[in-house]
């Protein structure tokens, strides 16, 4: 069994579904399911059952799991090692981070690193998903939690205020029931910020749910109802009006990560460089409070 064959059973096993996998391997479905029997053909033995709506281990794909698991930590530790060797100010940079900053903030910043190098290719991702550093689904990641690997390389590179808006000349009802709240959807329920227009309207409706920050903001000026946005980007908006300006902004804090074994890669160190500038030139913007 080669190490395509373990990508491709991994793959399968964690998402169900041969598209899941194609779309997590970046391949074709039909290359996937092609691989997966060879495999098995190869092996002599059936590691995934197809049920009705999903793949589903056999004992003896549950037997080799841990083992392929283990395989997977070591050939992209591997790869790690021999990417982060490489000293050309050149080649690709995968760079993940929150939809919030991934427009505004970092898109200038990486039209100036572009400007000064320009054979460095950054892949911008907006995703509310945390991508895996260790996985190489990324290289840096700019995101608003804390990382838990003690792989990744993390520190605090800014913080991002968040008010309260609603479209311009909207009236607060008098009955809290009526007010309706443009919030997330159950996956990121967690989130301060949906607790704090939660706390703050405990009896509103729910009048629209996106975990799209650009669209909360496009929600609030349409009239859909109340949301907590980031000022930086609510306070330009001529159709948006902060209410209840009493209350003390929720601050959120902007982490930046790398795994250990990228941080001193050449090319990645630039746009971690630029990102860093840009952030403080934006400190004041994104953080009106910051001293």
């Amino acid at each position: 069994m080669n190490w395509d064959d373990l990508r491709v059973f991994l793959a399968v096993a964690r998402q169900g579904t041969l598209s899941g996998a194609a779309r997590a391997l970046g391949l074709t479905q039909p290359t996937v399911g092609r691989r997966l029997t060879a495999m098995e053909e190869t092996s002599g033995a059936r590691l995934l059952q197809k049920t009705p709506g999903r793949y589903v281990l056999t004992p003896v794909g549950e037997a080799i799991l841990g083992n392929a698991e283990r395989a997977e930590a070591e050939m992209l530790a591997a790869e790690r090692t021999i990417s982060g060797k490489d000293v050309r100010l050149e080649g690709e940079v995968r760079l993940t981070t929150v939809d919030t900053l991934a427009a505004r903030i970092v898109t200038p910043a990486l039209a100036r690193l572009q400007a000064r190098h320009p054979d460095i290719l950054v892949e911008l991702v907006p995703d509310t998903r945390s991508l895996s550093l260790s996985k190489r689904e990324a290289d840096i990641a700019l995101r608003m939690a804390r990382f838990e690997s003690h792989e990744i390389i993390a520190r605090k590179v800014g913080q991002m205020a968040l008010a309260l808006y609603a479209s311009k000349g909207w009236d607060e009802p008098e009955g809290a029931e009526d007010v309706g709240i443009i919030t997330v959807l159950d996956d990121q329920a967690h989130l301060p910020e949906a607790k704090w227009l939660r706390e703050a309207y405990p009896k509103a409706k729910l009048a629209f749910r996106t975990n799209s920050r650009e669209v909360q903001v496009w929600a609030a000026k349409s009239g859909v109802g109340v949301g907590a946005l980031a000022r930086y980007r609510a306070d330009s908006e001529p159709d948006l009006v902060r209410i209840r300006p009493e209350m003390p902004d929720l601050v959120r804090d902007i982490w930046l990560g790398v795994h250990g074994d990228m941080q001193q890669m050449p090319r990645v160190r630039a746009v971690i460089d630029e990102l860093l500038r840009t952030l403080r030139e934006h400190a004041k913007h994104l953080n009106p409070n910051s001293g």
